[in-house]
């Protein structure tokens, strides 16, 4: 995941702000349905520079098959100009299919093959017959430019 603090503008005047004692805190993930197989849901940072970017990973693994949605992280910060912490949400997740069974996808039929296939070579050889008759051949078109000299 990553947490991107923006810059605040005043009256066209850029205002950067430095937030102080970033934590996070993703712990939307039960422990019946997840195990944690490397890192953690938590982190904290002592600064975040206005434009900066952090960035966060953690490894799950899934016990159970099912849907599973989750809530947005919640991270908090200190500001100097304000003396409240503030807390912000990151952007939630789509609902996850966990472990899903899906029919595997038939990139061809081949029953439409046995099925259509002569028709279709059928047609189409006659259309490349008529193709051919139809468009002039280079040296008809050679002998029809040399007559109108």
């Amino acid at each position: 995941m990553g947490y991107y603090l923006e810059e605040q503008s005043f009256w066209g005047k850029k205002l950067f702000r430095t937030a102080y004692d970033v934590s996070l805190l993703d712990d939307s993930w039960p422990q019946d349905m997840f195990d944690i197989v490397s890192g953690n849901t938590s982190r904290s940072w002592e600064r975040l520079d206005a434009g900066g970017l952090l960035s966060h990973s953690f490894e799950l693994e899934a016990k159970k098959q099912g849907m599973f949605y989750g809530a947005p992280a919640v991270i908090t910060f200190r500001i100097p100009t304000k003396a409240a912490l503030q807390e912000a949400y990151s952007t939630p997740i789509l609902p996850l299919d966990v472990l899903a069974e899906r029919p595997p996808e038939k990139k061809f039929d081949w029953r439409l093959l046995a099925k259509y296939g002569s028709q279709i070579s059928v047609i189409s050889i006659v259309v490349l017959f008529i193709y051919l008759i139809v468009t002039p051949s280079k040296s008809s078109a050679a002998k029809a430019s040399k007559k109108k000299r």
